[in-house]
């Protein structure tokens, strides 16, 4: 039966990973039961997990019998060769008639509008990284009827949003939390091959790692461990703040750890509702407490958590809860060999056009994302066809000021110039953007956009390029954003070997595809640089690839900068260098792409370089392997990131 307090809705959702869990959780008290399929669900790494299509049927007929309603996760990203699947997927939990589905990519929203799959609510991940008032109108107009608030939403930003929206909310209230913002970790995917946004996250954020910065090592430990989430004594809060839904994470955890968890919530719950002017918070905290996989936090419910959010007791920094085996150990990022080479090309070349002619004009174009003022104008007299001004600039650097972008503007030929708009958009960043490009959106040709709102609120009043951390790499994704306005799209940085070529042949919108720089690979409201102050000295210590300003995260395998931007979110970057070059000249098909360049990190003279070398690429395909056996790095060496790997 639906619980409410003072007329606003409130739903305990529990997890389950096994029918054992589930039998126990149906008779537990909460009101949503929340699990996922033998695939396409975040939680593919462990064995004896998820739920088989007869036992998903089994669970709604048991859940429906008590009155409690059913949400199957399908929240991982996409593979083109996946389609068809999920097609079928969702159309049998459509006729098994669960009460919704939560969903990170959003070409299944493009599946169930076109096949009219309407037997279930749709509500969003907390991997779609919901984060301003533009992004839930945008979902609300597609049919999405709930969704779950970004991790780093505070309560007081939740409840403004759900006022001006009047969807449903859901809020992590307890588990396993992450330091990065969400779908927005890329490290797992670049270093190992297993995606954090395809359910096989091998956790490089609960590594142990050193910090280094002006010229000294500090003794870190384990810098990125977020603690658990623990809002049990804030029901009230959460409440007022017109949460429909509280989450609590734990799939893959053991029954009678989760269910004693839920049925302490519960209570909790139904004791406030019973009599809030009596309610004892602290009751049953003790036991949480002494049973916790980690320290606790409330992350950013309240405030930006600093160095509170992060795990100091070892136990569960590192460690799977079940076996007490390590997730996965630090790992070098992959290096450029013959045979990743040779793999790569014989899968573009696959579903290339045969009849290329070498001599022929290439009709690739080339783009450049920059820092600062010098970094355009080297651009612009080096004849690339268009540059990114981002509005988050990495430190020292700052947003190129009205007086420098008349001078490029001016001179910039057939150069484009996009302004590279904020990856986290929340109301304030909305007012100043909307205010600059009121006065000076003449300037631009276009804008790079990071998430749905931002597209909501400029489709059709500029050219808007979606950024890769959209993660877009099936064709129904690429469709999804096409009928909301975008003009060209940035393909994932997360596509392998077998992906890639597949997900280009199949695009019917203008491409663009990464090509070189270091990559970021985690993005952060966490803010590393507290570390420095927090901690310990033990050793002197230079940086190896970047200026000793910059902060470091070190393992015995590398060193991955952290460079700090304006609003004082931190981006983490690899070590070494994407490098395309050595497989451009199989990227023989018969539209054009635009290659880009991530050139923010680096020197006037190191940019020049590598400009002039893809030029040349771009020129004559014939000379891409003699220009990469020529070519130097500026970092730890090269890497071709997730291409190491084929499809999983």
């Amino acid at each position: 039966m639906t619980k409410y307090f003072n007329r606003k809705k409130v739903e305990l959702l529990a997890p389950s990973g096994t029918m054992e869990t589930f039998r126990s959780m149906v008779n537990a008290n909460c009101d949503a039961i929340y699990f996922g399929g033998k695939s396409l669900n975040m939680r593919m790494m462990r064995k004896g997990y998820n739920f088989s299509d007869e036992e998903i049927s089994e669970a709604v007929k048991m859940a429906h019998n008590v009155d409690k309603k059913v949400y199957v996760t399908v929240n991982n990203m996409l593979n083109d060769f996946e389609i068809n699947e999920a097609t079928e997927y969702l159309h049998f939990l459509n006729d098994e008639k669960v009460d919704g589905i939560i969903v990170q990519d959003l070409g299944i929203l493009q599946i169930c509008k076109e096949r009219n799959y309407n037997n279930f609510e749709i509500h969003s991940s907390i991997m779609m990284n919901v984060h301003n008032i533009e992004f839930v109108k945008k979902l609300k107009e597609l049919g999405v009827s709930r969704v779950v608030l970004s991790r780093e939403m505070n309560l007081e930003t939740a409840k403004h949003l759900q006022k001006e929206t009047g969807i449903e909310t859901e809020y992590f209230v307890h588990g396993d939390m992450c330091a990065v913002d969400g779908a927005n970790c890329y490290c797992s995917s670049v270093v190992l091959g297993n995606s954090s946004n395809r359910g096989r996250c091998f956790k490089p954020c609960r590594w142990p790692y050193l910090v280094k910065k002006d010229g000294s090592v500090f003794s870190t430990e384990y810098p990125l461990a977020a603690k658990d989430m623990y809002m049990y004594e804030h029901i009230p809060e959460l409440i007022e703040a017109n949460i429909t839904s509280f989450k609590v994470e734990g799939r893959m955890r053991d029954t009678d750890f989760i269910v004693k968890l839920v049925n302490i919530y519960g209570d909790a719950i139904d004791r406030y509702i019973e009599n809030p002017l009596s309610f004892n918070r602290k009751k049953q905290a003790d036991e949480l407490y002494k049973n916790r996989k980690r320290d606790f936090t409330t992350a950013y419910a309240f405030s930006k958590p600093g160095l509170k959010f992060i795990n100091t007791r070892y136990e569960g920094t590192g460690k799977f809860y079940s076996t007490g085996k390590v997730f996965s150990t630090p790992t070098q990022e992959p290096n450029i060999t013959d045979d990743i080479i040779n793999d790569t090309k014989a899968e573009l070349t696959s579903y290339a056009e045969n009849s290329y002619d070498k001599n022929q004009p290439s009709k690739h174009r080339l783009s450049i994302k920059v820092n600062n003022y010098d970094q355009a104008k080297l651009c612009i007299e080096l004849g690339v066809d268009r540059i990114y001004l981002p509005c988050e600039v990495l430190s020292p650097d700052e947003f190129i000021s009205v007086e420098q972008l008349k001078n490029p503007v001016d001179s910039k030929n057939s150069t484009e110039i996009y302004l590279d708009l904020p990856q986290i958009m929340d109301e304030l960043q909305f007012d100043i953007t909307d205010h600059y490009l009121e006065k000076y959106g003449y300037l631009y040709d276009g804008l790079l956009v990071s998430n749905l709102g931002a597209i909501r609120k400029y489709a059709g009043k500029y050219p808007l390029i979606t950024n890769y951390n959209l993660n877009i790499y099936n064709h129904k994704a690429l469709e999804f954003y096409k009928n909301q306005g975008i003009n060209e799209a940035t393909i994932s940085i997360e596509a392998k070997q077998r992906e890639l070529p597949k997900f280009i042949s199949m695009a019917e919108t203008p491409l663009e595809l990464i090509v070189h720089g270091p990559l970021r690979v985690m993005y952060l409201d966490h803010n590393l640089y507290d570390n420095v102050s927090a901690s310990k000295i033990i050793e002197a210590g230079d940086n190896k690839y970047v200026d000793n300003s910059i902060l470091v995260l070190m393992t015995d395998k590398g060193e991955n900068p952290v460079y700090i931007d304006q609003n004082e979110r931190n981006h983490l970057f690899t070590s070494k260098e994407l490098c395309m070059l050595p497989v451009l000249d199989a990227l023989n098909f018969d539209k054009p792409i635009g290659f880009r360049i991530e050139g923010q990190t680096y020197s006037l003279e190191e940019l020049k370089s590598i400009i002039e070398v893809y030029k040349k690429a771009i020129e004559d395909k014939a000379k891409c392997t003699e220009l990469f056996q020529n070519m130097k790095s500026y970092r730890a060496g090269f890497t071709l990131g997730a291409l190491t790997f084929k499809n999983i």
